[in-house]
């Protein structure tokens, strides 16, 4: 375990049950949503070259969209 996530841990610690379970929902979402980007960038590689090399035109052109949407 890291430092940091020891200092959190000792933070959380004294908190209300409702208020720890919180906080763990909010982590477990993170962890899932990363996991779930790292699925679609894996299944897509060559739209995601794509996509990057499409990027600084539609950036200068005003035309960008989320990665969600284009993905």
């Amino acid at each position: 375990m890291t430092e940091l996530l020891e200092s959190v841990l000792r933070k959380v610690a004294p908190l209300p049950r409702e208020e720890k379970d919180a906080i763990a929902s909010q982590i477990i979402k993170t962890l899932e949503d990363e996991a779930a980007w790292k699925e679609t960038l894996a299944r897509a590689p060559e739209k995601l070259r794509r996509v990057a090399e499409e990027a600084p035109r539609e950036s200068r052109q005003g035309e960008t969209r989320p990665l969600g949407e284009i993905l």
